[in-house]
């Protein structure tokens, strides 16, 4: 060892209490000020929804004022490199759809690194998505609907929240199981999505139960399967892709939260706790359940460890098919 490195350490032996101390102020200190979420979507999808249902208790509970930003594009990404790239001084969170750990196999030039520029606070919730059709439509169940695919040429078109969504491959993935043919119709973000659905400009969609649920419910859209391996509890009565012919089929959505990386630990765990408090809250577990949102209000090291087999399989899905940015 070279007496530059010998010096160097020295040097970091010698500042690092400093710079806990620093830490350790500003955590002290927190929140002193306004508190932004960015949805990373644009209005109507889940994350905003998300977002602006935790805004007003967070602010309660925090003693600041909790603002929801929406920065949508890049199927999450643009919202989410703005976060990756905040101050990590606990003002900036990101709340962040299953597409987050799709994009870095999908977009090979994203401005930032989705593990390291950024530290997980809470997986939130996981839920099923749900095919459906427009009522004017014939189809009345997945059966019918890969029948009618595998009989028209150029199949089924159906609709999504964006390319390379966690909506988008699991449609691919079934389309080569069940050999049917699908034309995919990408939207950007839920609420352009969900206004095409229900005006019935896009024959199929799908998305995750929680978006589609009220007009579900309202006869609009046709539950034709979900996703999940079992049925979901919020549309009890209609059958899962597995068993409608797609043996072993299973994917879910999710939901988590996330700060710029190096954020002060105790500032990620006073924000892990003020949601896990906000989520055990009856009003809000009633409210995500009818919605199909199954809570799990994790802790960041679990978060962290659920991120790592996600963003695996859906790389390798996105490299078998062959899924590219604008497809």
């Amino acid at each position: 060892m070279n007496h530059r490195s010998v010096w160097r350490r020295w040097v970091l032996l010698l500042l690092f209490p400093l710079f806990t101390a620093a830490a350790q102020a500003q955590s002290d200190e927190w929140p002193s000020r306004t508190i932004k979420i960015v949805s990373p979507f644009p209005p109507g999808g889940t994350t905003d929804l998300l977002a602006r249902l935790f805004a007003p208790p967070l602010s309660r509970a925090l003693g600041q004022p909790v603002i929801v930003e929406n920065r949508a594009g890049g199927g999450g990404s643009i919202g989410t490199g703005v976060v990756a790239k905040s101050a990590p001084d606990g003002y900036t969170f990101v709340l962040v759809f299953d597409t987050h750990a799709v994009n870095p196999s999908l977009l090979p030039n994203l401005p930032f690194d989705t593990r390291a520029d950024l530290a997980p606070v809470t997986l939130i919730a996981t839920g099923a998505m749900v095919v459906a059709a427009h009522s004017s439509q014939p189809y009345r169940s997945f059966g019918a609907l890969m029948a009618a695919a595998r009989q028209r040429a150029g199949g089924i078109s159906y609709g999504t929240i964006g390319t390379g969504s966690l909506a988008h491959l699991a449609m691919t993935q079934m389309g080569s199981q069940g050999k049917f043919a699908a034309t995919h119709v990408p939207y950007k973000g839920g609420g352009p999505l969900v206004q095409d659905a229900i005006a019935g400009h896009v024959p199929v969609a799908i998305a995750t139960t929680a978006l589609f649920s009220p007009h579900i419910r309202s006869g609009v859209l046709v539950p034709l399967a979900v996703t999940s391996a079992s049925r979901d509890p919020a549309l009890p009565d209609v059958p899962t892709v597995a068993e409608q012919g797609l043996p072993g089929f299973e994917a879910l959505a999710w939901w988590g939260l996330l700060a710029p990386a190096r954020t002060p630990a105790p500032i990620i765990q006073r924000m892990n706790a003020e949601v896990q408090r906000l989520l055990r809250e009856p009003q809000i577990r009633d409210r995500l359940a009818a919605q199909g949102m199954n809570i799990v209000a994790s802790s960041p090291e679990e978060f962290s460890r659920f991120l790592d087999p996600q963003m695996a399989r859906w790389a390798s899905v996105v490299k078998e098919y062959g899924i590219r940015a604008g497809d």
